[in-house]
């Protein structure tokens, strides 16, 4: 993995040692030997993570860090301060600050590269999300997302088979998060398989079971593979080479016993309010990619998304595929529901019309809005006779309820006539089985309409007659 990495410090020899480690990886290294200088490489190279120095004349570290996580287009950058400072005390301004953790000097390069690797994978998966959500900003499909997010209330796993220590956590979590226990890894997993967790804490020493496997597990899984993980860690060599194997597998965050209460509160936030972020881009993500094929009186797929997909269906039936049908569906009457009764009354009417064609069709077919009071089913793997019956079930089920609409009116009795059409017929592409469609429609709207009628290529149209 490669990327743009930052290097500030005042210090040459650290910036040339430090540069000199992060080349030999194949990173991309950047250098600044200031406050000053930083920023002005942040706005000029936009780096995807910083390694900033905390104690530097001028403009410290922590300034540099909260200038750099106050605007919008940087604040997604990683930032890991390296520092002579060990004080706990430290780690919590920083973090408060916006760093996203800490690096002792002399940097552990093991420790180094993983955390490095780590942050960048997470900075790339954001930038995806946040590309999409500009994506759908320009196209007026979303709203912005605002990066000053609530992140009171957080709920919590804590996977800790030691009383003493998961009480630890309890008391200091209780009163801002809402904390779950589990006390072995099968809990654990079975509790994080119900529930929705913004954040789950595993202790790295617990005694009966693997808590790297459980973290392997816990990433894999559909339900937490993007839920935020820290894991704690005893101050052994072991516990943090084990750490640094964790950060590879996918942990986002670790803290070293004995807890620090406040480190431990500043964590848990900056990961609840990553999560809180990344849901709702991807909320929004999923949302315009909802409006962007749907229809949006009906819910039913719009006609572009349909066309799409019916070229698909077609091509694979040329070439030896099973037939498709496509039935194309006309509202009787409709301007004259919406010149007698108005067009919120019109929209009623297609909302309850989209429903109807919903519930009346497979699993495997698509009903989508094709324009104003036409609609369009396609049916893959269908043949004629199966089409025409299912057309006929829904338009009776159309013409035997009357429509419950708002207004004086009350219920409105409502027919529709439905064209349908197969690829087997000989029509060889998508445009071919849609005016074969759309013909077979003009003529049961020409025949006295509440109808079904079919059509073959290169004949005309066959009423398969009304009521059949």
């Amino acid at each position: 993995m490669t990327a743009r990495v930052l290097v500030v410090d005042d210090v040459v020899a650290n910036v040339r040692l430090l540069e000199a480690k992060l080349a030999r990886e194949y990173f991309d290294v950047l250098t600044a030997m200031d406050g000053p200088e930083a920023l002005a490489a942040v706005e000029r190279e936009v780096p995807d993570i910083i390694l900033l120095d905390v104690m530097m004349p001028g403009m410290d570290g922590f300034e540099v860090c909260r200038r750099i996580k106050a605007d919008p287009r940087f604040m997604h950058i990683p930032v890991v301060m390296v520092t002579a400072l060990s004080d706990s005390a430290d780690r919590v301004q920083g973090l408060e600050a916006g760093a996203d953790d800490f690096l002792t000097k002399p940097v552990n390069d093991i420790a180094l590269f993983a955390r490095v690797r780590s942050l960048v994978r997470l900075k790339m998966m954001m930038d995806e999300l946040r590309l999409r959500q500009q994506t759908a900003n320009s196209l007026g499909l979303s709203e912005s997302v605002e990066p000053d997010i609530d992140i009171s209330s957080g709920h919590v796993l804590l996977v800790e088979d030691r009383d003493v220590y998961a009480k630890s956590v309890s008391d200091t979590l209780d009163g801002e998060h809402n904390l779950t226990i589990a006390k072995s890894d099968e809990e654990a997993v079975a509790v994080a398989r119900g529930g929705q967790f913004e954040l789950i804490i595993v202790s790295l020493a617990l005694q009966g079971a693997d808590a790297l496997r459980l973290c392997s597990q816990l990433r894999s899984m559909d339900e937490t593979r993007q839920v935020p993980l820290l894991v704690l860690v005893d101050d052994t060599p072991d516990e943090m080479a084990r750490m640094v194997k964790g950060l590879d597998l996918g942990v986002n965050d670790y803290l070293i016993r004995p807890i620090d209460r406040n480190e431990l509160l500043a964590r848990a936030r900056s990961q609840i309010r990553r999560k809180r972020y990344e849901d709702q881009l991807r909320s929004n993500y999923e949302l315009s990619m909802t409006m962007a094929v749907t229809d949006t009186v009906t819910g039913l797929y719009n006609r572009r998304y349909m066309e799409l997909h019916l070229q698909r269906l077609v091509e694979r039936s040329s070439q030896g595929g099973h037939p498709v049908c496509l039935q194309i569906l006309d509202i009787d009457h409709f301007k004259t529901v919406n010149d007698t009764h108005g067009h919120a009354v019109g929209d009623e009417v297609l909302r309850e019309f989209g429903e109807r064609i919903a519930r009346g069709t497979r699993g495997i077919d698509m009903a989508s809005r094709y324009g104003g009071e036409e609609f369009v089913i396609v049916m893959p793997d269908t043949v004629l006779d199966d089409a025409v019956a299912a057309a006929e079930r829904l338009r009776e089920a159309v013409a035997s309820t009357p429509f419950k609409v708002s207004g004086d009116a009350g219920t409105l009795t409502v027919t529709v006539s439905i064209g349908v059409a197969e690829t087997s017929a000989g029509i060889a592409d998508h445009d071919a089985l849609i005016r074969a469609a759309d013909e077979a429609l003009y003529m049961a709207k020409n025949n006295g309409r509440n109808r079904v009628v079919t059509a073959s290529s290169g004949d005309a149209p066959l009423a398969a007659g009304q009521g059949m």
